[in-house]
């Protein structure tokens, strides 16, 4: 099932399951291959991971490390054209961000280029493979469909010796691209169309990234997959569901060659995993990254592991969020606020609390001597009590977040206003007693006094202060950009409809706001990059690659609260 027919998601209280893991189990118990547990991953180097393979990276390497098993990581590079190191390398460092290590285990496809060669001449001289002289869409054409058999290739009864003479001078580089191509003879009436002679080896004159120039013939994926799981004597081969009707030519080709059954991988497909929001395919994400829609595959907007690690993502999260969803055989679209839900949790629980102020608005305290500066002591986390604060310094200007003013204030209004008081966090109760306009007459700074007797923030007579605002000090809080991520697609279903070139009609045009001139408190000043923290009041925040001391830069990883819902229910409401 493609991407653009999926179902609308499931709503389930059964809690998810794990079938694979039920059989590998029942495997382990019964002796089945020795005891032993044998996984894999086998990314194919032509782009950078995203969140849907993080499922099957949890999933391979989590059953590995469940069963006293290995978990091999096999790079399928079988394509030169569309593949590049610059893959492989993203590739691991995104395996090992999300918490998990092959050790010795690095495999690739061209490694086995030799064997895979070897194995086919031994198909031809079994009089199964041959040499088809006709283009790929001569074959297409020839091939049939479910309703209509194909037709024989002219060239399917050859000798042995005229393929083996040509497959020789296939490598050895004799042909152009597209001359010719190794067919495997399978049944050309068969309903299963892939078992209708599976082409296995095409020609293309491209250099390899690890094997250079000493191949210009390339396997099938369908030929190089199942070889190369039975040369690494992997035991449970775990696909996609996609893959289920390929499962007949695996067995197939593993018949040909003349693997023991017993020492056959067992192939299991399992659902994908799809989200709400999100696209998640590597040719729509490239598509997204050639058009210049988003700033590189490690935008904090795309749905790629380094996207989401650079937005503020924590592997912990992820990982939780894939055990949560669980692994079944039908496909389905998971609710992303699943996955927004489990963010939140872990950072909720790990991130420290600081204060930022992205629109400020000054405030004079007309009764705090100008020179004076004092320091509260502020907590990292009030709730885990574990002594660990940092210093935020007040003086007589600071600023807070212009939305917490309101000249008019409407009714139940706990923030600033005339008249008005509201507690500053750790420091003081705060009342507002004029305003300063500008020509346009916009409010541009606010005249205040503060209660001497509030240090800290607690009222002296008891009074109740109903408001608390952040704020930072207006001398000593740093400069910032702040970037506010939001979804990169603003429907449930991106790929819905009749049109499936519609779909980029559905980017978000606010998915990106770049907000200059934000003031953050001193203790970030020497922020790294990639660490975490919540802006109390506003959102989850990471610092962005780019920053630097001085020039400090921050994403938005996520909002405190679901702010989707409620533009949903207020769309429900009227």
């Amino acid at each position: 099932m493609s991407e653009e027919t999926l179902p609308r998601p499931e709503r389930s209280d059964d809690g998810p399951g794990n079938f694979v893991e039920d059989i590998v189990r029942q495997d382990v118990a019964a002796g089945k291959n020795g005891g032993r547990v044998v996984t894999r991953f086998p990314p194919e180097p032509n782009g950078y991971l995203h969140i849907g393979h993080a499922k099957s990276i949890c999933l391979n390497f989590g059953l590995a490390q469940k069963f006293n098993g290995v978990c091999n990581l096999r790079f399928d590079d079988t394509n030169p054209e569309t593949e590049d190191v610059e893959y492989v390398e993203s590739i691991k460092d995104a395996i090992r961000w999300l918490g998990f290590d092959w050790g010795d285990r690095e495999y690739y496809a061209s490694d086995y280029f030799e064997q895979l060669y070897d194995l086919a001449e031994k198909l031809i001289k079994a009089g199964v493979a041959y040499v088809d002289s006709r283009s790929l869409e001569e074959i297409r054409e020839t091939r049939g469909d479910f309703y209509t058999p194909g037709q024989d290739s002219p060239f399917r009864n050859r000798t042995v010796e005229e393929n083996l003479d040509l497959f020789r001078r296939m490598r050895a580089g004799e042909f152009p691209d597209g001359s010719h191509v190794l067919r495997a003879k399978g049944d050309m009436t068969s309903k299963d169309v892939k078992m209708r002679d599976p082409v296995m080896y095409r020609i293309k004159h491209a250099r390899h990234h690890r094997t250079g120039d000493r191949w210009c013939i390339y396997p099938m994926y369908d030929w190089a997959h199942g070889q190369s799981d039975y040369i690494e004597k992997v035991t449970h081969s775990i696909c996609s569901l996609e893959f289920m009707n390929h499962r007949p030519l695996y067995h197939w080709f593993l018949d040909q060659i003349g693997a023991p059954a017993e020492e056959r991988p067992q192939q299991i497909e399992f659902a994908k995993l799809n989200l709400t929001y999100t696209v998640l395919s590597k040719r729509r994400l490239q598509q997204l990254v050639q058009s210049k829609l988003v700033n590189g595959w490690d935008d904090p907007r795309m749905p790629t592991l380094v996207g989401m690690r650079r937005r503020g993502y924590t592997p912990e999260a992820i990982r939780a969020f894939c055990d949560r969803v669980g692994v079944s055989t039908r496909d389905s679209i998971v609710d992303i606020t699943l996955l927004e839900h489990e963010l939140r949790e872990h950072l909720n629980a790990t991130s420290p609390r600081v204060m930022a102020v992205l629109r400020p608005l000054k405030v004079v305290i007309e009764n705090w001597p100008e020179d004076r500066i004092e320091v509260f002591h502020a907590p990292y986390d009030p709730e885990k009590r574990d002594g660990l604060s940092r210093e935020v310094p007040f003086g007589r200007e600071i600023y807070i977040e212009r939305d917490d003013f309101a000249e008019v204030p409407p009714n139940k209004w706990f923030r600033l206003a005339p008249g008005q008081e509201v507690r500053l966090r750790y420091a003081c109760i705060l009342r507002c007693v004029g305003v300063v306009k500008n020509e346009k007459g916009e409010v541009v700074e606010l005249r205040c006094t503060w209660d001497e007797g509030s240090r800290g923030g607690a009222a002296p007579d008891g009074r109740k202060i109903k408001g608390t605002l952040h704020w930072v000090s207006a001398r000593h809080g740093l400069p910032a950009e702040v970037r506010l991520y939001d979804r990169l697609f603003k429907v449930e279903y991106p790929m819905a409809g009749d049109d499936k070139n519609d779909w980029l009609k559905h980017i978000n045009p606010d998915s990106l706001q770049v907000l200059t001139g934000c003031i953050v408190e001193p203790s970030l000043a020497n922020t790294q990059p990639l660490d975490r923290m919540q802006f109390e009041r506003i959102g989850y925040f990471c610092t962005d690659l780019d920053s630097q001391p001085g020039a400090l830069v921050f994403n938005r990883t996520i909002s405190l609260k679901d702010t989707w819902a409620a533009i949903a229910r207020k769309g429900e409401e009227g």
